[in-house]
């Protein structure tokens, strides 16, 4: 009989019959290992348990404690949700069913009414008595021919078998009904342990809008009860940090697909939030030195085939409009090429230099809808965007400058938990980068110098670099602890030799500017996002869209005090109402503690008496008698320090 060679991960080599499974390969090394598998990994591919190998290669044995083991449970999961479903509902359709390191889902299609959040308990009790019965599940691989024949009548999973370039399809059988699978599978039931399905939600098939919207199951499933309960509260936690849940729940934004997918909607207190943030912003900059411009967001599109963004970044910018008269305009996907042109407007002398130009620049990026969350990820957004054109001799100073104000800012909203990337180009990589040595060799030396100059510590990250230069990227902590990059600098040598930049040096000659690229706090749809989950809604008092909520305890008696003290604080520059509604006190209170607002101002009788107020501050249960001029100086100096008392 044939035999088969494979190697193992520390490289020595073994032969096997050809017949031979990754279980028959786990045996041969210890039983415990055998007992502990669930899958093989074959060149890097997973492969069933049981499943003959059939050719060499490189062969790992995948344990429950893996990754890949989680994966593949997940997966064994959501194929046991497709047989309960096909019980339950015969003339169900699926699409696509995906197991990972977020869980897993299978998106379904119901002629007769969808599968509902409701549903879902009755499922899982099905999907648990078919893993109670410790079932075999048959495994069978069939050609591209013969999947299609066994999916005759299915409308979406014909498709996928239909668009794949695979030779071979997987189909599982469990308890007498047969599903298609993408990925590997347990063969048997009783391997499951811990499962919850989680919720269910609208999905574009193949994630795109011009597709039918199926109905997605979302679950996930663990070895351990205790993983299981943690990864739960985790996800409560997310949920509770959620910026769609909480832009909902305090009226802050919304997106709806119908009117375009990735365009949010601000409403009035999400509007004063980024209002707020856009004013902070601007003046920031212009005491640092910056000229604030407006430029348009469309522009010819041989304006990004100049700087390049054509070239690299067609794949995600909106097909040009043809103006019928040879002209192309293009949605900017990025506001450097237009600052090149405020620069360029004019002859520029060196005593000009530093010429710093900012701008809260709209942009838009051509995302496919399934990408598209929330504002973390949209189609238009406004940048907090910088360039400064300076000498060679000035790029370590103004580096360290820009710096310096970043970490201003940071400071002013409380963001303390940060590291710094330095991002170079993959050398390799000559596709990406722009290709020269030198270039690349000396600004990348002027960035490292610089940082080593401020004694701070960071680290580097060979492939991260713009296309056109290397950069600092500044990486926070996001409210579920990811690394996100907020802020970022960037040396630019090259687009000042494309587009032809100079300005006259103090010899009468012209020279060459560089380019510093900068984003202070990225996006203001990404930023409002990150604060949003941050702050989980409790937006510090200088931010918060409502920083004052004023109830009287009768409005026949206490209204009018209670508008004089609104108008007051509105003239001071403080965000006030008055609560008129009538209602019981308590059910009030709550209510604002509800929205998150940081100060509630209860006035009844002694309050009218005295011109006084009583103060109850966000998340305290206790009150706090005060005057009402103490309390508006009070509030006016939580608003200056930015809360930072």
């Amino acid at each position: 009989m044939a035999e088969i060679s494979l190697q193992f991960p520390d490289g020595k080599q073994k032969q096997f019959d050809e017949n031979a499974s990754a279980k028959d390969v786990a045996q041969s090394i210890a039983i415990s290992l055998a007992k502990k598998a669930v899958a093989g990994k074959l060149d890097g591919k997973l492969v069933d348990l049981n499943a003959p190998l059939k050719h060499d290669g490189k062969i790992e044995i995948v344990t429950a404690d893996s990754e890949d083991g989680l994966n593949v449970l997940r997966q064994s999961v959501a194929l046991l949700v497709k047989v309960a479903l096909k019980e339950s509902y015969p003339e169900i359709q699926f699409g696509e069913e995906v197991g990972d390191e977020d869980g897993f889902y299978i998106d379904t299609d119901k002629q007769d009414g969808q599968v509902s959040a409701d549903s879902l308990p009755a499922l899982s009790d099905k999907v648990q008595a078919l893993i109670n019965q410790k079932l075999a599940v048959k495994h069978v691989r069939v050609n591209k021919a013969d999947a299609l024949k066994k999916l005759a009548g299915t409308t979406y999973e014909a498709k996928l078998v239909e668009d794949s370039d695979a030779d071979e399809f997987a189909f599982y059988e469990i308890d007498g009904v047969s599903v298609l699978a993408s990925g590997v599978s347990f063969d048997n039931t009783g391997a499951i342990k811990f499962f919850r399905l989680l919720s269910v939600a609208g999905a574009y098939f193949e994630g795109k809008s011009s597709n039918p919207m199926l109905q997605r199951i979302y679950g996930t499933a663990f070895f351990k009860q205790a993983d299981l309960d943690a990864d739960l509260q985790a996800r409560q936690e997310a949920r509770e940090r959620d910026h769609r849940v909480i832009g909902n729940d305090l009226d802050l934004f919304f997106v709806d697909p119908k009117v375009g997918a990735g365009l949010p909607y601000w409403m009035p207190n999400g509007a004063t939030i980024r209002r707020t943030i856009e004013r902070y912003i601007i003046d920031k900059e212009l005491g640092d030195g910056y000229e604030h411009v407006y430029t348009p967001v469309l522009a010819n599109l041989d304006l990004y085939k100049t700087s390049g963004h054509w070239q690299h970044y067609r794949d995600d910018m909106f097909p040009p409009m043809d103006m019928g008269d040879g002209e192309m305009l293009e949605l900017r996907p990025m506001n450097c090429p237009s600052h090149i042109q405020v620069y360029k407007h004019h002859i520029r002398s060196y005593r000009e230099l530093p010429l710093r130009i900012a701008e809260l620049g709209m942009m838009h990026r051509y995302e496919k809808s399934g990408a598209l969350s929330g504002l973390q990820r949209v189609r238009e957004m406004t940048l907090n965007d910088g360039h400064t054109f300076v000498a060679l001799e000035q790029v370590q100073d103004e580096f360290k400058k820009i710096l310096q104000l970043i970490m201003d800012v940071y400071k002013d909203f409380n963001i303390n938990d940060y590291t710094f990337r330095l991002s170079y180009r993959d050398p390799k990589n000559t596709e990406k980068y722009f290709d020269d040595d030198e270039m690349w060799n000396r600004s990348q030396s002027m960035l490292k110098g610089a940082m080593d100059d401020l004694g701070l510590d960071y680290y580097e990250a060979e492939g991260e670099a713009a296309f056109y230069g290397p950069k600092l990227d500044i990486q926070t902590k996001t409210a579920l602890g990811n690394d996100e990059t907020m802020s970022t600098i960037q040396l630019d040598f090259m687009l000042p030799d494309q587009f032809d930049l100079s300005y006259v040096g103090a010899d009468g000659q012209d020279h060459r500017p560089v380019m510093i690229h900068r984003g202070i706090v990225g996006t203001m749809e990404r930023f409002i996002a990150y604060l949003t989950e941050i702050y989980k809604g409790a937006f510090p008092t200088w931010l918060a869209p409502k920083q004052v909520t004023i109830i009287p305890v009768s409005d026949d008696k206490h209204g009018e005090y209670a508008e004089s003290l609104r108008k007051q604080l509105l003239k001071a520059g403080v965000r006030a109402d008055v609560d008129h509604r009538g209602e019981k006190m308590n059910y009030l209170i709550r209510d604002a503690q509800t929205h998150k607002i940081p100060y509630t101002l209860v006035v009844g009788d002694q309050e009218v008496a005295d011109q006084a107020v009583s103060v109850r501050k966000y998340g305290e249960q206790n009150s706090e008698s005060m005057s009402a001029a103490d309390f508006e100086t009070a509030v006016l100096k939580d608003i200056a320090n930015y809360s930072n008392n």
